[in-house]
């Protein structure tokens, strides 16, 4: 492998991070249909191809509903850096343990930071008003996942360059849409604390009960936080 393992961890690993079931579906394919050395064996075995068809069709339809596809990401922000690391290090295995380990590290640590700008851009296009851009986004998200991971089979480095194109584009709009994301947090974190499934956030109750006193004085205790707020009590209703 030498030379050509940074790469392919590095490309495996930003794609695992947005779609690891279609990068373990192109490089398992492609192996079992033209038996390629630079693939491993283990991607190709019948069964891990089934379980990733399955789940990338799973994946498919969950990533263009808004609001779904941000629980998806939720459960996947293990998965994902897993997947990558361990396509790292099966690239790698083959030829020294060293190259095992630095082919792990390097595709866990993409595919997290990968997956950190997916599910950031995600939560910025749940604000939006209509299903359009979901199912937009979603599918170009896997076309691109899939062509680059095809690219790397042949030409690793150029598949590297464009995918380190995409980290850092992904990077940038994230912080360009911080504030949109960051509201969005506000009121599923809300929603989370309204149905009981998240513990209400110790700056929220201090600032509704100095509300509370500004309004009614001390002596009537505050209302239940979660009430507090109608529109944080509707996290779902999208903004224009």
């Amino acid at each position: 492998m030498g030379a050509e393992l940074i790469p392919m961890a590095f490309t495996t690993g930003w794609g695992s991070g947005i779609n690891a079931y279609a990068v373990v579906l192109v490089l398992g394919l492609a192996d079992k249909i033209f038996n390629l050395s630079q693939i491993p064996n283990a991607l190709a075995r019948t069964d891990v191809l089934i379980g990733a068809a399955v789940l990338f069709v799973v994946e498919m339809l969950a990533d263009k509903i808004p609001y779904v596809d941000s629980a998806w990401d939720s459960v996947h922000t293990v998965v994902r850096p897993a997947v990558g690391a361990t396509i790292g290090y099966l690239i790698g295995h083959d030829t020294a343990s060293l190259d095992a380990a630095v082919g792990a590290a390097t595709g866990g640590v993409t595919a997290l930071i990968s997956h950190g700008i997916k599910a950031g851009l995600r939560a910025a296009v749940n604000t939006s008003p209509e299903p359009a851009s979901n199912v937009l986004v979603s599918t170009t998200e896997d076309v691109t996942v899939t062509g680059v991971t095809a690219l790397a089979i042949a030409h690793p480095w150029w598949a590297a360059a464009i995918a380190l194109l995409f980290l850092v584009l992904g990077a940038f709009l994230v912080y360009k849409l911080a504030g949109r994301i960051r509201r969005y947090k506000r009121r599923y974190d809300a929603w989370g604390e309204r149905v009981g499934i998240a513990v209400p956030s110790e700056r929220r109750e201090r600032r509704e009960r100095r509300e509370h006193r500004e309004h009614h004085g001390t002596g009537v205790p505050p209302p239940p936080a979660a009430r507090t707020d109608e529109r944080l009590e509707r996290p779902f209703d999208q903004e224009t």
